[in-house]
């Protein structure tokens, strides 16, 4: 296990390693960020964005969260999408959840947590829309793997319900996907679950969604 004293070690390592490989490194990370991808990913350190995606610094902007939530007043996660579409021009925002997760595992065991339950409650409504299917799963195991998926979804149209991704598609007409992923920890994949509510791609899909200002 990392000591908190090796941290800064491994740093000086990884920085000694990084100019090795291109001294210019750093310089360049220093001069601005043109990222293509936006990750909403839950907190769990399990889960780091770029070494499971293999994108380098400057290539992915990544917002996380516990259980990957998209909620229209978390103005934390509303700033970090309104700069990512609206002014570094992202191409492709991810929402990825990942089996095994504590959050989603919390909000489905009837148990208090104290102040995460309001947060936990988002997941608790995606379980209400979704009752009938969940229920219908007697394995304890795999109800909550289907809960993850069913939340990736729905964040994923929440994404595309905000007036930020909206007015991408209204106004400036250029290409902007919206995916759902789940990573299975135990394997290191990634799954795409080709969330298409509308029966197209997100891309373009402006007017499909009802939509808050907030957002």
């Amino acid at each position: 296990m990392t000591t908190y004293e090796e941290l800064f070690e491994n740093n000086r390592r990884w920085v000694g390693e990084s100019l090795a490989r291109d001294p210019e490194h750093f310089v360049r990370l220093a001069e601005g960020q043109t990222p293509k991808f936006l990750f909403i990913g839950c907190s769990d350190s399990r889960v780091p964005a770029d070494q499971i995606t293999g994108t380098s610094a400057g290539e992915m902007l990544v917002h996380r969260n516990i259980a990957n939530l998209v909620i229209y007043t978390d103005m934390n996660l509303m700033s970090v999408l309104q700069f990512a579409v609206e002014e570094l021009k992202v191409e492709h925002i991810i929402v990825c959840g990942h089996y095994s997760c504590g959050g989603v595992r919390a909000a489905m065991d009837g148990h208090h947590h104290g102040l995460i339950d309001k947060w936990l409650r988002n997941i608790k409504d995606v379980y209400r829309l979704h009752r009938s299917e969940l229920d219908a799963i007697a394995d304890a195991d795999q109800r909550s793997r289907r809960l993850v998926e069913l939340n990736v979804e729905e964040q994923v149209f929440k994404v595309c319900s905000t007036s930020i991704v909206q007015r991408a598609w209204q106004h400036e007409e250029r290409a902007l996907h919206v995916h759902g992923w789940v990573y299975e920890i135990a394997e290191g994949l990634i799954r795409d679950l080709q969330v298409d509510p509308a029966g197209t791609t997100f891309e373009g899909a402006a007017g499909l969604y009802d939509y808050d200002d907030l957002g």
